[in-house]
């Protein structure tokens, strides 16, 4: 069973006490970007500098916040509406559009890959970036700004939607994140380092989730329950198909207090279930 966060059991408490006001979530992408290999798909992941406020030390994928300026203007766009993408993530357009933004932005930022192109049927030159990857990371160019700029549009086609999960209410910064699936382009090589993390590793979906077993990969629920889930896959292409059939429906941690027994369970996913005693 996981180790109860040394964190939480304060924090539990006072949820349950009322002295704790919960963090409003706030939304954000993440993509589990896969390339096909000899054993199976494999997974990129990068482990969080120790430095970092949230999830330092922590194997993740790319992925961040929304920006709020997503929201009020739609870049040159290709593949789904954001109508349907609203559709598909529960939640209205321009939430929608901000976050499949999210989703693309933040692939390009920390991996280099860009899901963009020329048009709706060709993928981008691969090329040095860098300067754009910076002026968006630093906010100083939105994404819809950088792709007017190239005459390129966002190809919302190569991402699928995989899974929604909300950080428990009492934790400190809170994240309303949506899960996305896409295949690494071709031609297009993910980036060996990141500013952010201080190591990067393709790795099939089995072999992580056994080194998060073994203690050797530190991991978020939803992060090592994506890499469980993506574990059948044969190749890139089964999981983005598989992704149009999956429920992507809020999952929320919510903690149980019974005297100095604390307990946290996500609904449907027993293994991940948090428990133990601690005094006040």
């Amino acid at each position: 069973m996981p180790e109860m966060p040394p964190s939480w059991p304060a924090r539990i408490r006072a949820l349950a006490t009322g002295e704790l006001t919960p963090a409003a979530p706030k939304a954000a992408a993440t993509v589990v970007l896969l390339r096909d290999a000899a054993p199976g798909p494999e997974a990129y992941l990068l482990r969080r500098r120790t430095t970092m406020a949230f999830a330092g030390g922590m194997y993740a994928y790319p992925g961040g916040g929304v920006d709020p300026r997503d929201r009020e203007v739609r870049p040159p766009w290709a593949g789904p509406s954001t109508a349907e993408w609203a559709e598909r993530l529960g939640v209205d357009e321009p939430t929608a559009c901000a976050v499949v933004c999210a989703a693309v932005r933040e692939t390009f930022e920390e991996a280099g890959v860009l899901l963009a192109g020329p048009d709706d049927r060709t993928l981008v030159e691969p090329g040095d970036w860098s300067a754009e990857r910076a002026a968006l990371e630093s906010h100083e160019l939105s994404l819809a700004e950088f792709l007017t700029r190239h005459r390129l549009v966002l190809r919302s086609d190569l991402l699928a939607a995989w899974a929604r999960w909300v950080t428990p209410e009492f934790e400190e910064r809170r994240f309303d994140t949506w899960f996305f699936v896409a295949a690494l382009p071709t031609g297009q090589a993910a980036a060996d380092t990141v500013g952010e993390a201080d190591r990067v590793a393709w790795m099939t979906p089995a072999d992580a989730v056994t080194g998060f077993h073994e203690g050797r990969f530190g991991m978020m629920p939803p992060t090592v329950t994506v890499l469980r889930e993506l574990t059948s896959m044969r190749d890139a292409a089964e999981a983005l198909t598989a992704a149009a059939d999956r429920d992507i429906s809020p999952v929320l941690g919510r903690a149980e207090l019974a005297g100095d027994r604390m307990t946290v369970r996500w609904p449907g996913y027993d293994e991940l279930t948090v428990d133990g005693v601690f005094p006040a």
